[in-house]
């Protein structure tokens, strides 16, 4: 297959378009060794430090196994690259569907397992964005994804803390639309307390609740 020259952008840019492509294609079975980074680069037409570079992003993605001493091996075809673009442009009422199907699970399992260092870590997050929630709006996202990272975290699940971090710039992106610059409603921040508080009773179905209602961006009526 003619592969085409690595010209204008980043070069470890172009080498991973070039190496996803062939990943999505099915060139390489899952567990299969990998080319050397002499032969990459070999076939890509640049060096074997941009090789390199690129071979640690897909690492890092969990794509490429690279074991000392051995190569590379393909691990996996589901690329989280992938999963970010599609995330990137969801619409806001999407952004709702998941962030229900993942929180809202969430809390009902938090309710169960959180802990008592738990609880302690979420009313601190609670404080420190409460402190900025009729204030500076950024300063407010920032404050309050560490609130849900940390909510989401309290079930005791890293597959679903994991999850979420992918997840949380689409939650930070859709309060930037939500929620007013300046004036925004006491009632809605209150479910988030009222969420807590509900994890401290062990109360899931209530727990649940609550947070369906932050999600919707308003107290159930």
């Amino acid at each position: 297959m003619p592969v085409t020259p690595l010209i204008k952008r980043s070069l470890v840019d172009q080498a991973l378009e070039q190496l996803r492509e062939r990943v999505r294609n099915g060139q390489w079975q899952l567990g299969e060794r990998l080319p050397t980074e002499p032969e990459l680069a070999l076939e890509l037409g640049i060096s074997r430090n941009t090789v390199r570079e690129a071979m640690r992003v897909l690492a890092f993605t969990g794509l490429v196994e690279v074991r000392q001493g051995d190569g590379s091996y393909l691990r996996g075809r589901a690329d989280p690259f992938d999963a970010l673009k599609a995330m990137s442009g969801c619409t806001l009422e999407q952004a709702r569907e998941t962030r229900r199907i993942i929180e809202v699970e969430a809390v009902m399992l938090a309710a169960e397992r959180r802990s008592t260092e738990d609880l302690a870590a979420l009313r601190s997050a609670l404080a420190h964005s409460g402190a900025h929630y009729h204030h500076n709006l950024e300063s407010y996202i920032a404050c309050d994804m560490v609130f849900h990272q940390r909510l989401v975290d309290c079930a005791h699940n890293p597959m679903l803390s994991q999850l979420y971090r992918y997840f949380s710039q689409v939650v930070a992106d859709s309060l930037r639309v939500v929620l007013s610059p300046e004036q925004r409603p006491q009632a809605v921040f209150d479910l988030h307390v009222q969420i807590v508080d509900a994890l401290e009773q062990h109360d899931g179905p209530l727990a649940a609740r609550h947070c369906r209602a932050l999600i919707n961006n308003g107290p159930d009526h």
